[in-house]
């Protein structure tokens, strides 16, 4: 096992790691931009190294700055978290080059499942259920027109790269195609995704993915575990079907919308998917379920650890930072995967309740609930800022309980007991979810909250 980590992130995962990281015996290296220099996660940390300016691509994505702070701290190895460089194939060839410990899948893992198209066509491969859809990149709205009309109306339209929902767009109709597509290229350019022509080159247009969309459907993902010795086991699923412009806002373990035989193929479907690329460490295949049809198709392999990864240490009993240090030292697990009682994690964002735009400011009162079954995993303080920055996530609320009843009634107490007074937050939002009937009976889908805010 290496001796030092460095924690290449902010905020709450940041901070997170380095807790598990001191509780290993390891050295915790924080890196950090001037606009977090009072954060939690850069005093708790046992070295910290400031990157540059608040502006992310002089701080956190500087990716020389942030191998030179690993030389002068003498960090043995470097932890991403999730968002800024873990999807980053290029920078963790380039901390591998540097002859440190790249904590994360191998970089060839991370470009396969990086590019949608490929993925989807991969996962095919190896018989993991997919959407009628496209194969090759869609680069123009003419052969975007003839795909939708092959697959048939409607369809979800987005960019080949990246994530978070960003782009993504449902046409029910050749007039929303238009739409759907000039979003979805706009995101394309953003993450750098353009069309391979036949040589192998680029081609002029963007690359797009059409697929079938599900009405009612919910989204659910299995967590993964490639383990030093080359097995794959899945710990068990999150439902992340509470979204807000197509991103999550509260996951549960386990999902209350999918049958014990649905379980059991997805889980399966998930190894296949993990064995498909030789996957290393912690990662997550995401699918789309037909609520009415109890079926699934794959929609995406996240190659890191996700922001909702709690729910799953909450019912397993698994340290999922810790095991991801093990795996990367080529230490060999053997990691439970049974999972009992039921956990709801809920991301407090500094943003309006109503709308969901992100409202910035200085932080006078906070107060954490606490007690039995209850777990916040934060990234500030009283006293501290959140700025316009970065992502205006600010903690996350976990409640776990023997009953998916008593989770939500631990749920209810602890949102309720959450005091966060300065910024704008989204805890009146939470506390109108635990009052919805439908989430309340788990009959939801990824069309809840607009539902609530129609």
């Amino acid at each position: 096992m290496f001796d030092s980590v460095l924690v290449a992130n902010r905020g709450e995962i940041a901070r997170r790691i380095i807790r598990t990281v001191q509780r290993m015996g390891l050295r915790a290296v924080a890196v950090y931009s001037e606009a977090d220099a009072d954060l939690p996660f850069v005093k708790e940390a046992d070295e910290a190294i400031l990157l540059g300016p608040a502006n992310p691509a002089q701080s956190y994505l500087d990716a020389g700055r942030v191998l030179e702070a690993a030389r002068e701290s003498g960090a043995r190895a470097i932890h991403p978290g999730y968002g800024f460089f873990s999807e980053n194939a290029g920078f963790a060839r380039a901390v591998i080059e540097a002859g440190l410990v790249w904590i994360g899948p191998s970089p060839e893992a991370i470009e396969r499942m990086g590019d949608k198209i490929n993925a989807r066509n991969l996962m095919e491969a190896a018989g993991v259920p997919v959407a009628a859809g496209t194969r090759e990149p869609v680069t123009d709205l003419e052969k975007a027109v003839a795909a939708a009309a092959e697959i048939g109306y409607p369809v979800m339209v987005k960019a080949a790269g990246g994530g978070g929902g960003i782009g993504m767009g449902v046409a029910r109709d050749e007039a929303g195609l238009a739409k759907a597509f000039e979003t979805a290229s706009r995101a394309a350019a953003r993450f750098g995704s353009a069309g391979g022509d036949a040589s192998g080159g680029q081609a002029a247009g963007p690359a797009i993915l059409l697929e079938r969309y599900i009405e009612r459907a919910r989204h659910v993902e299995v967590q993964i575990l490639g383990l030093a010795d080359g097995t794959v086991v899945a710990l068990g699923e999150r439902d992340c079907s509470v979204q807000r412009r197509h991103q999550k806002v509260v996951e549960e373990s386990p999902s209350p919308g999918i049958s014990p035989e649905l379980r059991e193929r997805m889980l399966a479907a998930a190894v296949r998917a993990g064995e498909a690329v030789g996957y290393l460490g912690a990662g997550t295949v995401e699918c789309l379920v037909d609520a009415d049809k109890q079926d699934f198709v794959f929609l995406e392999m996240n190659t890191r650890l996700q922001v909702e990864h709690p729910v799953t240490e909450l019912v397993t009993g698994v340290d999922l930072v810790e095991q991801q240090l093990r795996i990367a030292a080529g230490e060999k697990t053997v990691v439970p995967t049974a999972v009992t009682g039921h956990a709801i994690e809920f991301r407090v964002y500094a943003e309006d309740p109503k709308r969901f735009f992100p409202g910035p400011g200085k932080i006078d009162i906070w107060e954490e609930p606490s007690g039995e079954g209850v777990r916040v995993d934060s990234g500030y303080a009283a006293g501290n800022a959140v700025t316009p920055f970065y992502d205006p996530l600010m903690a996350k609320l976990c409640v776990y309980g023997r009953t998916r009843s008593e989770a939500l009634a631990r749920a209810r107490e602890a949102v309720a007991g959450f005091r966060i007074e300065g910024p704008k937050n989204n805890l009146p939002f939470c506390s109108e979810l635990l009052d919805r009937i439908e989430f309340v009976n788990g009959d939801y889908d990824t069309g809840l909250v607009a539902r609530m805010r129609a």
